[in-house]
């Protein structure tokens, strides 16, 4: 059996994301979009709950295509409160749009969203070596400084925790403890996404 980090429960789709997803590094400013929308939207939620409600999001927001969210008005903004297959929690609904907008003006300021976002560890996965999964933070030096940087372009929903969850998504940190069997396997992806 598998031995896997202590968060990735007997659930199918966490299982599968952990498997497949979680710290491989991502690029591509869709891609990199999604993921820092669906990190926000799961503030105060479970991780498992987004996963469920994925696909809807990936057809709510036009597959997270940032020129189309940003493009967003007040009448999708009403249908996308009414869409049972999102969070409906206008906060997080006009930060989305908000962001893809701000995504928008980063693309204009530094030529891709995804260059300039991960710059922020200097365009390289930081590895870490924690052996138990309460060792691992909720947000550190990085995950702030990225937020400043966030809000700075006028990101919105972009706090240092959420910061540090995006950047374990995406494969920025490497947060699989070391008993894990992706611990080694993501720290070779990195090494070869160089």
């Amino acid at each position: 059996m598998k031995r896997r980090c202590a968060w990735a429960n007997g659930d199918r789709a966490m299982l599968r994301y952990h498997d497949e997803e979680w710290g491989v590094p991502v690029h591509g400013d869709r891609r990199l979009f999604e993921l820092l929308i669906l990190e926000a939207a799961q503030a105060g939620l479970s991780w498992a709950t987004i996963l469920r409600k994925r696909a809807a999001y990936r057809r709510a927001f036009d597959g997270f295509e940032p020129a189309r969210v940003a493009r967003f008005g007040a009448p999708r903004i009403r249908r996308l409160l009414g869409d049972a297959g999102i969070v409906r929690n206008r906060a997080k609904i006009e930060a989305a749009v908000g962001n893809a907008r701000a995504v928008l003006a980063v693309r204009r300021e530094h030529g891709t969203f995804d260059a300039w976002l991960w710059r922020s560890v200097a365009g390289a996965p930081r590895q870490s070596t924690w052996t138990s999964w309460r060792e691992v933070p909720a947000e550190t030096d990085l995950s702030r400084a990225l937020s400043r940087d966030l809000k700075a372009h006028g990101f919105t929903f972009v706090g240092p925790t959420i910061c540090y969850a995006f950047m374990q998504a995406t494969g920025m940190v490497n947060d699989h403890t070391t008993d894990c069997f992706r611990w080694r396997e993501v720290r070779r992806l990195a090494r070869s996404d160089r």
